[in-house]
């Protein structure tokens, strides 16, 4: 049966917003997206409706760094340790995703393939897509160790690729540089593998089809993640010690050349932190994200949800932090949605309300091109055909 969505506008694209529009789904893939007769002339006599005069139609959004494996709390670590069938809470966290109007996850990072099994449990249900990693690759007890990812020769690295893959992995996380909830690594701003390994780790990730996504903090991990050619940096912070940052144009202008994509894996925590960094602190942490864009690399959307406060349903709150540091919301909406299908390779997929494409939509209360708190009141959510 075809379903058709009126609003009050449509955003096809943010650059392109349709008044009083319409967007028809048929068999689960777009069937027309635009103005509202125009549409509403293709659809079928019997067609489900749903009409939102006072709303806005957009694709669905992305959240590309999650970790189902944590929940959020300030006692996260204890509970995952402590959690012996987390599959449950996984699902429930899933779920929070999509009634915020998130429909394309992609969790980097867990133990036991857990999001795998989260994707097979939700089988004929309505679910965000979701990409899953498995277990990070990392050294003996380096960064996020406790998922299982331990390596400590390039027989290893191999070893738990395979593993990977053979457990459904789209995509391979690697811990190229120490991070902050790991006692006993590495730093945030040190190196865990050199160049030649992360290209081992590229080329075998290639061999099964996979790309890689490299957490890197550090100024060095990130220069030896590009030099190897993964698909995306995690942080992308430029550190090179607690309080100091090196944002090294050659690296930024070979990622947007080679299409190297970056995500900022900032929440809404990004206030709070600005808050205790105070301003100026906070613009040399954050200011690397209009850098990154004025030097033409893609910015993909991803809040690192599961941490600490890095809650699974507040996307808007984690956008709001793109408006603080000068971005339009046209831009950031892009930035959501088809900068972020784009850099997972879905850009002939999804990310746009375009015919043809899969039908994730999320209808909001209000203008996000007005406000981006519009995205605070989600009205009807599509994933893949099916309304949540």
């Amino acid at each position: 049966m075809d379903i058709l969505i009126t609003a009050g506008r449509v955003l096809p694209r943010p650059s392109t917003p349709v008044e009083d529009g319409a967007v028809l789904v048929r068999d689960g893939v777009i069937a027309a997206a635009g103005p509202r007769a125009d549409v509403v002339a293709q659809a079928a006599p019997d067609a489900q409706r749903h009409d939102f005069p006072t709303g806005t139609a957009l694709a669905g959004l992305f959240n590309v760094h999650v970790h189902l494996a944590f929940d959020a709390t300030r006692e996260m670590l204890p509970h995952f340790e402590a959690d012996a069938s987390p599959l449950e809470g996984a699902r429930s966290r899933v779920r929070q995703l999509l009634r915020s109007g998130v429909t394309t996850v992609r969790d980097l990072g867990d133990r036991g393939h857990l999001a795998a099994a989260v994707r097979r449990s939700f089988d004929g249900e309505t679910a965000p897509r979701l990409l899953v990693s498995g277990p990070p690759i990392t050294v003996p007890g380096g960064h996020c160790h406790f998922f299982g990812g331990e390596t400590a020769s390039d027989d290893d690295i191999r070893a738990l690729i395979d593993a990977n893959a053979a457990a459904g992995a789209d995509v391979v996380k690697v811990m190229a540089s120490g991070g902050q909830i790991t006692e006993g690594g590495a730093d945030m701003w040190e190196s865990q593998f050199d160049a030649r390994q992360l290209s081992l780790i590229v080329a075998h990730a290639a061999s099964h089809g996979l790309p890689v996504a490299a957490h890197a903090h550090g100024a060095d991990a990130i220069e030896a993640a590009v030099e190897a050619g993964v698909s995306t940096i995690e942080h992308c912070s430029f550190m090179t010690g607690p309080k100091s940052f090196d944002r090294r144009s050659h690296v930024a202008k070979r990622m947007a050349a080679e299409g190297i994509s970056a995500c900022s894996t900032s929440s809404r925590n990004w206030r709070t932190i600005v808050e205790r960094l105070g301003e100026d602190l906070g613009l040399a942490v954050y200011g690397r994200l209009p850098w990154l864009e004025e030097q033409g690399v893609r910015l993909l959307a991803g809040t690192d949800a599961g941490l600490t406060g890095s809650v699974f349903d507040d996307p808007a709150g984690a956008l709001e932090l793109y408006e603080w540091l000068g971005f339009s919301r046209r831009r950031i909406l892009e930035v959501a949605t088809e900068d972020s299908a784009a850099g997972l390779g879905l850009g002939s997929v999804t990310g746009r309300l375009e015919a043809g494409l899969a039908a994730d939509v999320l209808v909001v209360e209000g203008d996000p091109l007005a406000s981006l708190a519009a995205l605070r009141n989600p009205l009807l959510v599509l994933a893949q055909g099916r309304i949540a």
